[in-house]
């Protein structure tokens, strides 16, 4: 006969999740409303103007996605891209492959624009790219590439997509709370995010974004958009202003719940300090790492601080020094994906995983691990 799963406290250093305070994991066990409760509606209010603190942002249409970071990557394209639109796609890593496959899914052209893994997108080449082909109406790119840790200059590229009138999709899945982000001022158009990260709650939220700009293009379509569920059009009855809402979907309660408790955390410590203190924690834990003969991977500008990736030394097996780490430390980090696989672990310190305690314990670990791994 089955039992209730009891999992262990691991400690979260991988990629995401991170671990989630337990205010956020106390909010979840509270009752259960309707979706439609008035006092609901009034918490879905909330959370659309926390997230537009987060985002830094005063778009309207800002609200978490009823599902993670590669459905609010969906939502974004399937209600931006039209059949037969042409999009210069960024491709440094796994999550620029995936916006590509969207974009062909839903009948859009995609024009790859590709770098090596662990480089950033060089927006030189960007703009290469975009005076060379004047039909290209949209400019799709990662922030925060979790497979690779690099941080691309995400002000640049909307700036050079705003010279050739085109639209940006932006992936910020890693880079929200983390690293400065500034929708608003940057210009960035359809924007998605995701809740496991540096928010520190649980995976299946995916926030997103959409300028008046955006929404207008959406509006205008002259198809309908691919996806029913990812429809803007439709999705907005409920997720709109105002009191009266029409159904779409029956919402996640108690993951808003969740939601809207992480990010009341990151109001009360303040956004500018969420990244103040990433940036600090991620120069501290490569100091470390350094100390232990270790080397980051990329370049020390261009790395993410919440997101670090270590280069496998000569003669270790990778593989083995994560289980290590997982069977008795009971701490989770991350191997390498696609290009990388084998050739790094990928170390994640967002959100509530991201404290100068826990990187302690970690390089501590981590030091062990190696040198039982050579055994």
């Amino acid at each position: 006969m089955s039992k209730s799963f009891l999992p262990p406290q691991r400690i979260l250093h991988g990629p995401g999740p991170s671990n989630i305070h337990p205010r956020v994991l106390e909010a979840m066990a509270r009752p259960t409303v309707g979706h439609l409760d008035p006092l609901f509606v009034e918490l879905m209010d909330e959370i659309k103007s926390l997230l537009k603190y987060v985002f830094k942002t005063e778009n309207d249409v800002t609200f978490p996605i009823s599902a993670p970071g590669s459905v609010g990557m969906e939502a974004c394209i399937v209600n931006v891209v039209e059949p037969g639109d042409k999009v210069a796609v960024c491709i440094n890593g796994v999550f620029g492959g995936r916006m590509k496959d969207i974009i062909e899914r839903c009948g859009g052209i995609a024009v790859p624009v590709e770098f090596d893994w662990g480089t950033v997108v060089d927006t030189n080449k960007v703009e290469e790219v975009l005076s060379t082909d004047n039909e290209i109406k949209v400019l799709a790119f990662v922030h925060a590439e979790t497979s690779t840790g690099a941080m691309s200059d995400a002000k640049t590229l909307a700036q050079i997509a705003q010279s050739h009138d085109c639209y940006t999709i932006v992936d910020t899945v890693t880079a929200l709370g983390g690293i400065p982000l500034l929708v608003d001022e940057w210009g960035l158009d359809a924007v998605y995010s995701g809740s496991q990260k540096c928010l520190s709650c649980p995976p299946g939220l995916s926030p997103v974004t959409f300028n008046q700009k955006a929404i207008d293009k959406i509006q205008n379509r002259k198809t309908k958009v691919q996806s029913w569920f990812s429809d803007l059009n439709l999705v907005l009855s409920y997720w709109g202003s105002g009191s009266k809402r029409a159904y779409h979907h029956t919402a996640p309660i108690n993951a808003l719940y969740a939601l809207h408790e992480s990010l009341l955390i990151i109001q009360e410590e303040g956004i500018e300090s969420s990244w103040d203190r990433h940036k600090k924690n991620g120069d501290y834990f490569c100091s470390k790492v350094k100390e232990l003969g270790l080397e980051p991977f990329g370049k020390d500008e261009e790395r993410l601080p919440q997101l670090v990736p270590i280069k496998v030394p000569e003669g270790i097996e990778e593989a083995k020094v994560r289980s290590i780490l997982l069977n008795e430390f009971n701490t989770e980090i991350g191997a390498g994906l696609g290009a990388l696989a084998g050739k790094v672990w990928r170390v994640g310190l967002m959100g509530y995983s991201s404290s100068r305690e826990s990187i302690d314990k970690l390089i501590e670990a981590l030091k062990y691990a190696l040198n039982k791994s050579k055994e």
